[in-house]
Parts: structure tokens; sequence; C-alpha cells
């Protein structure tokens, strides 16, 4: 599951909105939506999230944070670190072998300290 589709699946059963509803509100096919849930398709459009975003009639912060998971929610990203420091090129492997086997406390421990380096580094 992308993390727009835990937070699509979460508004869903916050407001007792089936699969197969929200997709016909969003005119697109429930197996679509479950693919876009499930991290089977890629990221939706920008002009799709626009149309998330009016069906739940969310605002401001919830409506940002939507546009962010959405950015976030490409489950199948490709790394160059061609011409960094050989240190990426080991993180980008490291991480590609051993994601699979992470616990949620640690992928939640390692995408804190990620966002913390992140925002010291500037990145």
């Amino acid at each position: 599951m992308t993390p727009l589709g835990a937070k699509l699946r979460e508004m869903r059963a916050k407001r007792g909105i089936s699969l197969k509803e929200m997709a016909a509100g969003l005119a697109v096919s429930s197996a679509y939506l479950s693919a876009l849930e499930h991290g089977k398709r890629g990221k939706p459009t920008w002009f799709l999230v626009q149309r998330i975003i009016a069906y739940f009639n969310v605002i401001w912060d919830e409506a940002e944070e939507i546009q962010r998971l959405a950015e976030m929610s490409d489950p199948k990203v490709t790394l160059d670190t061609s011409g960094l420091d050989p240190r990426a090129t080991e993180l980008t492997n490291l991480l590609e072998r051993k994601i699979g086997g992470l616990s949620p406390e640690s992928l939640e421990h390692l995408l804190h300290q990620l966002r913390v380096v992140a925002a010291r580094d500037k990145v």
C-alpha cells in the first residue's frame, strides 16, 4: 500500500464510503482505485488528486497532505546515484536489499532520521 492509498482507505472508512462508491464519484474504475490504494499503480495525476480533494471536500492542511502523499506514492522508484558520493550508492543498494524485511517501527525510525538530516542539510 502507498502512503496515499493508506490515507484514502482511512478517509473512506471514516466516512463509510465503499471503494466502488468512491470510484464512481471520481469517474474511475474500482479496479484502478484499488490498484492505486495497494501500490500496484503509479502515483496519480495532478488532475485526479484534485478530484480526490474535491470528492472528500477537504481544504487547506488536509488537501496539502493529500497532495504531498500523492507525490510520495510512486511504488516503483528508480534511483540514479552516478556522480554522487559512493556512500549514496551503498545506501541505495542496502535499502533495496533490506527494505522488505524491515518492521513498521524500523521504517518509521528510518523515515524520521532521514527527515531530520534532510532538514539539517536543507535537501
